[in-house]
């Protein structure tokens, strides 16, 4: 069976776990509506990604 010859120090256990942290959510109000969106993401209610109408909105949500 394996077993860890030395115990593993608090200090390094954190540096392992220093990735698993959750990371803030990138909001950011979008020009036109007024609204939060995610970066890089397509308005759904408006079509529109960088100043361009890319798709046909969906309608009221």
């Amino acid at each position: 069976m394996a077993v860890p010859k030395r115990k593993v120090t608090g200090s390094r256990r954190g540096m392992r776990r220093s990735h698993d942290a959750l990371k803030a959510v990138n909001y950011q109000e979008d020009s036109h509506t007024g609204e939060y969106k995610l970066r890089h993401h397509i308005d759904l209610k408006t079509g529109m990604y960088r100043g361009k109408q890319v798709i046909e909105p969906k309608g009221d949500y």
